[in-house]
């Protein structure tokens, strides 16, 4: 057997796999595509956080801005609230002292309606015993009228060969007929009836006598005799050849009794009497 000298040991290279160089660059291109998105992210980070506190300044910005504008209104409406309060207190306080006013006014006018009403109550109470007093006065002169008419009365009566009643033209029983002023002045204090003397002329014309209208149109004085045209409610009444003394009726709206005519005189063209009218009557 052969021995072949011993030669010194050489290191034994081995070759790299190209691949590997290949993973190798890749994986550096890795490295540094990552750090370069790594830089791009962290920019974008930096840009975004930048953004984001400028638009947080700007909202705070603005909320300051909101709020000291909410604020500015607050105190606005606080104070018109504020200005209407006082203007309607002050309003209100003006409307009480008016309502005040008026209400003192219309008490002082009902104090001085009730003070005048007093007064007149006292002046009616017054008034009232006045009356009655005056009442009983003129009680007592009525009973002295009527003692008096009484007395006339009898008085007339008691000459009853002087007075006289007799149908009058209209066959309706007359009155008491005076014949003379005595007469006639007798039945005036007896106050049954109002008498009123004429003295009618031939030549005048119609003449006013109380309610009634007398012409004369005949007289004949030795026969006592005479003609009478009389107008009364428009209507004209000729009584014709009548005689002294004789009571000459008619009626007139009004009266529920007769008027009577009564001559007591008879001469020439002109007649003298007078006119006996009811109590009541409506004066035309």
């Amino acid at each position: 057997m052969t021995y072949e000298p011993n030669e010194p040991n050489e290191p034994t290279t081995r070759r790299t796999h190209p691949a590997w160089y290949v993973a190798i660059v890749l994986a550096l291109a890795g490295n540094a595509a990552l750090l370069v998105h790594s830089h791009n992210l962290t920019n974008s980070l930096t840009e975004m956080q930048q953004s984001t506190q400028a638009e947080l300044a700007k909202l705070q910005d603005q909320v300051a801005r909101n709020t000291a504008e909410s604020a500015r209104h607050v105190d606005g409406v606080a104070q018109e609230t504020r200005e209407s309060v006082a203007a309607a207190q002050d309003q209100a306080l003006k409307e009480a002292r008016r309502s005040n006013a008026a209400l003192s006014a219309k008490l002082a006018a009902q104090q001085r309606v009730q003070k005048q009403v007093s007064g007149q109550l006292d002046e009616l109470k017054q008034a009232n015993n006045t009356a009655a007093s005056r009442l009983d006065q003129i009680n007592g002169e009525v009973g002295g009228v009527k003692s008096d008419v009484a007395s006339t009365k009898a008085q007339v009566e008691g000459h009853g060969s002087e007075l006289k009643r007799m149908n009058g033209d209209m066959g309706v029983m007359s009155g008491l007929i005076a014949t003379n002023g005595k007469e006639l002045a007798a039945l005036r204090e007896l106050g049954e009836r109002n008498y009123i003397e004429f003295d009618l002329k031939k030549k005048n014309a119609l003449q006013k006598v109380g309610v009634i209208q007398l012409a004369v149109t005949k007289a004949d004085p030795k026969r006592n005799r005479f003609t009478l045209n009389v107008i009364a409610d428009d209507k004209r009444v000729e009584k014709r050849d009548r005689t002294i003394n004789e009571p000459v009726q008619l009626y007139v709206s009004g009266s529920r009794q007769p008027l009577e005519i009564v001559v007591n005189d008879v001469k020439k063209d002109e007649v003298v009497g007078y006119l006996a009218v009811p109590k009541v009557i409506r004066e035309r």
